[in-house]
């Protein structure tokens, strides 16, 4: 592999955002049961994680007045962080959420959220196609059907994202043990 082709999955606490994406109650409450309490359990040490390492956190909400707010177990997490509402299932085609993500600066986002193969996946695609190098944490994700949260993965997978996992990405993130930010995400993959 080429030194560039290595780069795209490697992460950095001074480039790095973590986006959230449309963790809503309506939606939340369509997805598999048991499924959906082990995503949102791993949302919320990824959010905790992100927010510990000091990431910028950008959290949207799909037409809320339809889907609802943010789960309650997650918006306790997001304190001081205002939900970005929107219309397109891509966060990048929505102005509101595209402006919170390039006033973050930085170039490498991890994606947490649902639908994967619809606003994750469209996200994705967008964020790629703009020169993101995009994470996605499979373990935080979800859809209603198994085959199309798969399906969304290997899409995502093909638009030139890393698909990986929430223990991957902070231990990446930490990137040395010992430390008081090493003590915070151990705990919380307890």
């Amino acid at each position: 592999m080429k030194a560039e082709t290595h780069d795209r999955y490697r992460l950095a606490v001074d480039d790095t955002l973590l986006l959230v994406i449309d963790y809503q109650e309506r939606l939340f409450a369509a997805m598999p049961e048991g499924v959906r309490e082990q995503r949102a359990h791993q949302a919320g040490v990824a959010i905790q994680g992100a927010r510990g390492l000091g990431l910028p956190v950008v959290v949207t909400e799909q037409y809320p007045k339809g889907l609802g707010p943010t789960i309650a177990s997650l918006a306790g997490l997001l304190s001081g962080v205002t939900p970005r509402e929107k219309m397109a299932f891509s966060c990048a085609r929505d102005e509101g959420a595209c402006a919170a993500i390039e006033d973050a600066g930085r170039k490498r986002v991890l994606v947490v959220g649902m639908e994967t193969h619809i606003c994750v996946y469209q996200t994705v695609l967008d964020l790629c196609a703009q020169g993101y190098l995009v994470h996605v944490l499979a373990d935080t994700c979800l859809s209603r059907r198994k085959e199309a949260w798969r399906s969304g993965l290997a899409l995502c997978d093909a638009a030139g994202a890393v698909v990986t996992n929430t223990e991957t990405a902070l231990f990446q993130l930490l990137g040395v043990a010992g430390t008081e930010q090493f003590k915070h995400i151990s705990r919380l993959i307890r």
